[in-house]
C-alpha cells in the first residue's frame, strides 16, 4: 500500500503563521525557539511555504515546552480559517451554500496538508466534523487536534454566521488541568477522552445558503484545484483510509458501506485497491492500529472502552488484535506511550 511516509508529509505554513508573534507575546523570544525547533524563520515569510508534518510537531512541542502554556495549540487555531487553506479554503467560502462547502472541505483538505484527513458524518438530524491524523509518530499531536478543532470552529462561524454553535465539541486527549481557555472561546459543551477530534451541530445548518455563492468563480477554483490534485497522483487508498477512520468509529466500516460513500460496487472497490498493492482488509486493519494508539496514547479512555469502540467482540479480542500489531499488550503500550498531561 501507498502510505503517506513521515518524510513526505507537508502542510502549508499558512495555518501556523501566527506563532512569531505568538511567541513573543507569551514572553519568550522566537529566534531561539525557531533555532531550536531547526525551522528555519523565513519559512513564516510567505503562507504557501511547507514545513514537513513532523516538524509541525516538534516545532509545537518546543513552543509549549518554552512557554509553559500548555493550550498553545488552541491558541493557533484561535488564529485559523478559511483564509489558512489557500485555494481549498476560497472553494469552500464560494460554494452555492453550507453542506456542499463542508463536502469541498472534507475531500480536498489533503491538497492543504498530508498526513491527516478531514471527515465528516451525517446521522440522526446531526453534523460531525472531524480531524484525524494519520501520523502517529509525530510529536505534539494533541496540540495539532486542538488548533484542527479551533479552526474548524472558525470556519463554521465563517460559514454560518455568528448565530452558529457547536450542540459539543471533543477532543481525543485527556482533560487538561485547565479547561478555561477551552469554555472561553467555544462556549459550547466539551468532551475529552473522545474517539475523535470535532465539532458537532445540528444538521439543518448544511442547507443554508452562502451570500458569497459565485459559480464562474468557483468553477475556474475548481479546475486549479483539479490542476493542483493531478500533480499529487491519484491516492484512492488514502481516500479509502479516510472514510475508514469514522466508518469503524460509527458502526458503518464495512467495504459495502464504504463502497456506497464512492458511489461504486464493493466489486469494484476491491479491484481499485488491488492496483495499488493493497486491500479493504489491510486498510481496515491499519486504520484500527492507528486510532487504538491515539487513543491508548491521549486519552484516559480504558482498554474495554476502546475495544468497544473499535468494535471488537470483547477485550481479549482487542489484545490479541494489539499482541499481533505491537508483540505486546494495549496496557503495556500505554504505559511506555502515554503522554504526560
Amino acid at each position: 500500500m501507498k502510505r503517506v511516509a513521515a518524510g513526505e508529509a507537508r502542510v502549508r505554513i499558512g495555518g501556523m503563521i501566527s506563532i512569531p508573534a505568538m511567541l513573543q507575546g507569551l514572553g519568550s523570544d522566537p529566534g531561539p525557539v525557531l533555532a531550536e525547533a531547526g525551522v528555519d524563520g523565513s519559512l513564516f515569510d510567505d503562507p504557501e511555504n511547507l514545513i514537513s508534518y513532523l516538524s509541525r510537531g516538534h516545532l509545537l512541542d518546543i513552543c509549549v515546552a518554552r512557554t509553559g502554556c500548555q493550550h498553545f495549540g488552541l491558541l493557533v487555531g484561535q488564529r485559523n480559517g478559511l483564509e489558512a487553506l489557500g485555494l481549498v479554503g476560497l472553494l469552500v467560502k464560494y460554494s452555492p451554500d453550507v453542506g456542499t462547502a463542508l463536502r469541498s472541505l472534507v475531500r480536498y483538505r489533503h491538497l492543504h496538508v498530508r498526513g491527516a484527513v478531514a471527515t465528516l458524518e451525517v446521522e440522526d438530524g446531526w453534523v460531525t466534523l472531524g480531524y484525524a491524523t494519520v501520523l502517529q509518530e509525530a510529536e505534539a499531536n494533541d496540540q495539532v487536534g486542538d488548533a484542527a478543532v479551533a479552526s474548524i470552529f472558525n470556519i463554521m462561524r465563517a460559514l454560518c454566521g455568528p448565530d452558529w454553535s457547536p450542540a459539543e465539541v471533543r477532543f481525543s486527549h485527556r482533560r487538561p488541568m485547565d479547561v478555561g481557555p477551552y469554555r472561553r472561546f467555544f462556549r459550547a459543551p466539551l468532551r475529552f477522552d473522545s474517539e475523535q477530534y470535532a465539532v458537532v451541530f445540528a444538521a439543518e445548518w448544511l442547507a443554508r445558503r452562502m451570500g458569497s455563492d459565485d459559480p464562474m468563480l468557483r468553477r475556474l477554483l475548481q479546475q486549479q484545484i483539479d490542476a493542483l490534485e493531478s500533480r499529487h497522483g491519484d491516492d484512492f487508498p488514502g481516500q479509502v483510509r479516510s472514510v475508514l477512520r469514522t466508518g469503524l468509529l460509527t458502526g458503518h466500516g464495512s467495504a459495502g458501506q464504504v463502497a456506497v460513500l464512492f458511489s461504486m460496487h464493493s466489486r469494484t472497490l476491491h479491484r481499485r485497491l488491488k492496483v495499488f498493492g493493497t486491500n479493504f482488509h489491510q486498510l481496515a486493519d491499519e486504520c484500527r492500529f492507528e486510532i487504538a494508539r491515539q487513543m491508548l496514547e491521549d486519552s484516559t479512555m480504558n482498554v474495554s472502552g476502546i475495544a468497544s469502540a473499535l468494535d471488537y467482540a470483547d477485550v481479549r479480542a482487542f489484545s490479541r488484535a494489539f499482541r499481533r500489531w505491537t508483540g505486546g499488550t494495549p496496557v503495556q503500550w500505554r504505559l511506555k506511550h502515554a503522554r504526560a498531561t
